[in-house]
């Protein structure tokens, strides 16, 4: 593909969010790529009116079955933009294919699925997920931060993202999310997979979860819709996190400890702190009883304002063109699924989950609510829609 100056791109799927990659395209915000074709479970004329999408929705071919999109030739890639529980079968469709790939999150309904879908992945096929957050400045400068050192050893980590709120009619005109059968959870795998893969990011891994989630505790949902989970590190750090979309105004609040100093993200602004000595060589040095180490504290707060989507989009087309490093490769989703996975698979068994995640195990776990669960029917209500208020 590297000879190519275009790339082809099919939308799968016409929700809310695939309006918004195609008004990107239509506006011309991603370099070098195309709208090709779209595909939906509508007819055309009913799910581009329906869904409002941009000029290019509307003057490309639209196919009813991913399949014939794929196999009619007239892409390159596709963007899987459709419910959670149709990623796995569609994905593997477009990679077997021989497609590249861009993959809405979360990579599937489990880590199981992520490893299957990736097994798929070709030489020289590009398999992305649209891990957004990542092209964050703010996060990106607390990556480069924390890599450099400037905080030392991590002893702690906290991120407390309660202002995810939710109401009644967000599941309500939905058949598939907030179901097991549907989504494969709540919380974790639609809004907080994208916290979830900040916090790996930028802090690693934990060795272990403890999870005490709550099912249907603010909507009436099968699944989690609140969390709380106890993460332990290899290097003896400790961690929290914090999940809700029951709670008004919400907080979101990101700590990370070390000891040359800390990272605090109160949801506006980004504070580093250093200690001058570090906090151990001054516990261990000081005799003042109750002396603390110098600290200097700074806003570190950098320009933010990036359209997300367009910027992973545009760095796929670049590593289909030339090469160019994804941001977000397809395997990288697996950690934030993994933790996700583990948060539930720690509250239904009531236990720390070791990690890496017994993924057959979880499976199993999992399969058994799906065995009990079914789509919703959709209720008929017109809703609100107001996309860029769905952002944290």
């Amino acid at each position: 593909m590297g000879h190519n100056r275009v790339v082809r791109l099919g939308v799968i799927g016409l929700g809310n969010i695939a309006r918004q990659h195609i008004d990107n395209l239509s506006a011309g915000l991603v370099a070098d790529c195309v709208l090709a074709a779209v595909c939906s479970r509508q007819p055309p004329a009913e799910a581009v009116a329906g869904a409002g999408a941009g000029v290019g929705a509307r003057s490309v071919p639209h196919f009813t079955d991913y399949a014939e999109l794929v196999a009619s030739g007239c892409c390159d890639a596709v963007l899987v933009a459709t419910p959670t529980y149709t990623h796995f079968e569609t994905g593997a469709c477009a990679l077997r294919a021989g497609l590249h790939v861009m993959m809405e999150k979360p990579l599937g309904l489990s880590t199981l699925e992520g490893e299957q879908l990736l097994a798929l992945q070709q030489p020289g096929q590009v398999f992305a997920l649209m891990l957004n957050q990542r092209t964050d400045p703010l996060f990106g400068l607390m990556r480069e931060i924390i890599a450099a050192g400037t905080l030392g050893a991590i002893t702690r980590t906290h991120w407390t993202m309660t202002n995810w709120f939710r109401p009644e009619v967000y599941f309500q005109v939905s058949d598939w999310r907030a179901t097991w059968r549907g989504e494969g959870g709540g919380l974790l795998l639609n809004q907080c997979i994208h916290n979830l893969d900040i916090f790996q990011w930028l802090c690693g891994m934990p060795s272990s979860v403890q999870a005490f989630c709550e099912f249907g505790r603010y909507h009436a949902i099968e699944v989690e819709d609140e969390v709380t989970a106890y993460l332990r590190y290899a290097n003896g750090a400790t961690g929290v996190f914090v999940g809700s979309t029951g709670e008004a105004p919400g907080v979101n609040r990101l700590d990370v400890i070390g000891e040359r100093g800390a990272l605090s993200f109160d949801g506006k602004c980004l504070l580093l702190s250093e200690n001058d000595p570090p906090t151990g060589e001054f516990s261990r040095d000081t005799r003042a009883m109750f002396g603390m180490p110098e600290t200097s504290v700074r806003d570190i707060t950098p320009d933010r304002a990036i359209n997300q989507h367009a910027a992973v989009l545009n760095n796929f087309v670049a590593a289909i063109l030339r090469d160019e490093p994804l941001l977000a490769p397809a395997a990288a989703g697996l950690d934030s699924l993994a933790l996700a996975n583990s948060m539930l698979l720690s509250t239904w068994e009531a236990r720390p989950v070791t990690l890496p995640l017994d993924s057959a195990h979880y499976q199993h776990a999992l399969a058994q609510r799906i065995a009990g669960s079914t789509l919703r029917r959709k209720a008929a209500i017109t809703a609100e829609v107001d996309m860029q208020a769905s952002y944290r």
